[in-house]
Protein backbone atom coordinates (compact mmCIF):
# COMPACT_ATOMS: atom_id res chain seq x y z
CA UNK A 1 0.00 0.00 0.00
CA UNK A 2 1.54 3.40 -1.22
CA UNK A 3 1.74 6.42 1.40
CA UNK A 4 -0.95 8.10 -1.10
CA UNK A 5 -3.78 5.20 -0.44
CA UNK A 6 -3.22 5.03 3.29
CA UNK A 7 -4.13 9.06 3.09
CA UNK A 8 -6.90 8.67 1.17
CA UNK A 9 -8.08 5.88 3.47
CA UNK A 10 -6.83 7.32 6.47
CA UNK A 11 -9.11 10.74 4.97
CA UNK A 12 -12.17 8.27 4.63
CA UNK A 13 -11.72 7.07 8.07
CA UNK A 14 -11.56 10.82 9.69
CA UNK A 15 -14.89 11.29 7.50
CA UNK A 16 -16.69 8.53 9.26
CA UNK A 17 -15.74 9.00 12.56
CA UNK A 18 -17.40 12.58 12.31
CA UNK A 19 -20.84 10.77 11.72
CA UNK A 20 -20.38 9.14 15.40
CA UNK A 21 -21.75 11.70 18.30
CA UNK A 22 -21.93 10.75 22.03
CA UNK A 23 -25.90 10.92 22.42
CA UNK A 24 -25.36 13.65 25.50
CA UNK A 25 -23.53 16.15 23.23
CA UNK A 26 -24.27 17.54 19.94
CA UNK A 27 -20.48 17.84 18.88
CA UNK A 28 -18.97 14.69 16.67
CA UNK A 29 -15.88 12.51 18.60
CA UNK A 30 -13.46 13.66 15.81
CA UNK A 31 -14.11 17.42 16.62
CA UNK A 32 -14.46 16.73 20.63
CA UNK A 33 -10.75 15.39 20.24
CA UNK A 34 -11.43 11.99 21.30
CA UNK A 35 -9.67 10.15 18.52
CA UNK A 36 -5.78 10.32 19.28
CA UNK A 37 -4.33 8.15 16.98
CA UNK A 38 -5.14 6.72 13.38
CA UNK A 39 -2.39 4.35 12.07
CA UNK A 40 -3.08 2.32 8.73
CA UNK A 41 -0.99 -0.36 8.31
CA UNK A 42 0.44 -1.92 4.75
CA UNK A 43 -1.40 -4.68 5.74
CA UNK A 44 -5.27 -3.19 5.89
CA UNK A 45 -5.00 -3.02 9.60
CA UNK A 46 -6.26 -0.05 11.04
CA UNK A 47 -4.93 0.61 14.73
CA UNK A 48 -6.82 3.71 16.45
CA UNK A 49 -6.13 5.19 20.10
CA UNK A 50 -9.11 7.03 21.18
CA UNK A 51 -10.95 7.94 24.55
CA UNK A 52 -14.15 9.70 26.24
CA UNK A 53 -15.02 12.90 27.85
CA UNK A 54 -15.31 11.06 30.91
CA UNK A 55 -13.76 7.52 31.94
CA UNK A 56 -17.44 6.46 33.41
CA UNK A 57 -19.00 7.60 30.17
CA UNK A 58 -22.63 5.61 30.29
CA UNK A 59 -22.66 6.07 26.50
CA UNK A 60 -19.17 4.11 25.90
CA UNK A 61 -20.26 0.72 24.89
CA UNK A 62 -22.88 2.25 22.07
CA UNK A 63 -19.89 4.57 20.66
CA UNK A 64 -16.89 2.05 21.10
CA UNK A 65 -19.45 -0.16 19.04
CA UNK A 66 -20.51 2.34 16.55
CA UNK A 67 -16.49 3.16 15.81
CA UNK A 68 -15.40 -0.14 15.50
CA UNK A 69 -18.35 -0.54 12.87
CA UNK A 70 -18.25 2.20 11.27
CA UNK A 71 -13.94 2.38 10.20
CA UNK A 72 -14.21 -1.44 9.43
CA UNK A 73 -16.46 -0.36 6.51
CA UNK A 74 -13.95 1.69 5.15
CA UNK A 75 -12.97 0.47 1.48
CA UNK A 76 -9.16 -0.34 2.24
CA UNK A 77 -9.65 -1.13 6.57
CA UNK A 78 -9.37 -5.14 6.50
CA UNK A 79 -9.38 -5.02 10.88
CA UNK A 80 -9.92 -2.41 13.29
CA UNK A 81 -7.83 -2.52 16.43
CA UNK A 82 -9.82 0.20 18.48
CA UNK A 83 -7.89 0.65 21.56
CA UNK A 84 -9.48 2.40 24.45
CA UNK A 85 -7.05 4.76 26.17
CA UNK A 86 -7.39 7.42 28.97
CA UNK A 87 -3.67 9.14 28.93
CA UNK A 88 -3.34 11.50 28.15
CA UNK A 89 -7.12 12.50 30.12
CA UNK A 90 -9.14 14.22 27.62
CA UNK A 91 -9.83 17.59 27.91
CA UNK A 92 -11.97 20.84 26.10
CA UNK A 93 -8.07 21.96 24.85
CA UNK A 94 -8.47 19.10 22.62
CA UNK A 95 -11.40 20.01 21.08
CA UNK A 96 -11.75 21.96 17.35
CA UNK A 97 -12.29 25.31 17.19
CA UNK A 98 -15.93 24.42 15.26
CA UNK A 99 -16.69 22.45 18.37
CA UNK A 100 -15.88 25.15 21.10
CA UNK A 101 -18.33 27.91 19.05
CA UNK A 102 -21.09 24.66 18.83
CA UNK A 103 -20.74 24.67 22.36
CA UNK A 104 -20.53 27.72 23.68
CA UNK A 105 -16.91 27.74 24.91
CA UNK A 106 -15.72 30.43 22.30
Amino acid sequence: MTQEEKTRIEERIVDVLKTVYDPEIPVNIYDLGMIYKIDMQDNGTLDMDMTFTAPSCPAADFILEDVRTKVESVEGVKNANVNLVFEPAWDQSMMSEEARVELGFE
